[in-house]
């Protein structure tokens, strides 16, 4: 079980630092998926950051459970909210996207409350 947790964890904090590296890069793609969510770009900037102390809440979490337990919490919150910015606009063509990510957030954060 431990070692599910440390890969799955250490999948998810790659994944989730590479959505928040796009935030700050703002490839062509994510500025026309921001545009049809209707979320500012002011916004990336602030949403990277988030994502990137998630990917590094987690990552810490290896070593650290409480940091681990947060850091999964509010990147549920974070991509449950995506689902719902998502669901709003009735893009259901992105809405694998944040699927995807709460899914891996999900079961980062079920297997270190299991680990425990």
């Amino acid at each position: 079980m431990k070692m599910a947790y440390i890969v799955v964890t250490i999948l998810t904090a790659v994944v989730t630092g590479y959505a928040a590296s796009n935030d700050f890069t703002r490839p062509d793609w994510l500025v026309e998926n921001m545009k049809r969510l209707n979320i500012p770009q002011t916004w990336l900037r602030t949403l990277g950051v988030l994502k990137g102390a998630g990917a590094v809440g987690l990552l810490a979490g290896l070593m650290m459970p409480k940091t681990g337990i947060v850091s999964g919490v509010c990147l549920v919150i974070f991509f449950l909210a995506a689902i719902g910015f998502t669901l709003r606009v009735r893009f259901f063509a992105h809405l694998p996207y944040p699927l995807v990510w709460l899914g891996l957030v999900s079961a980062s954060l079920a297997l270190r409350l299991m680990t425990m």
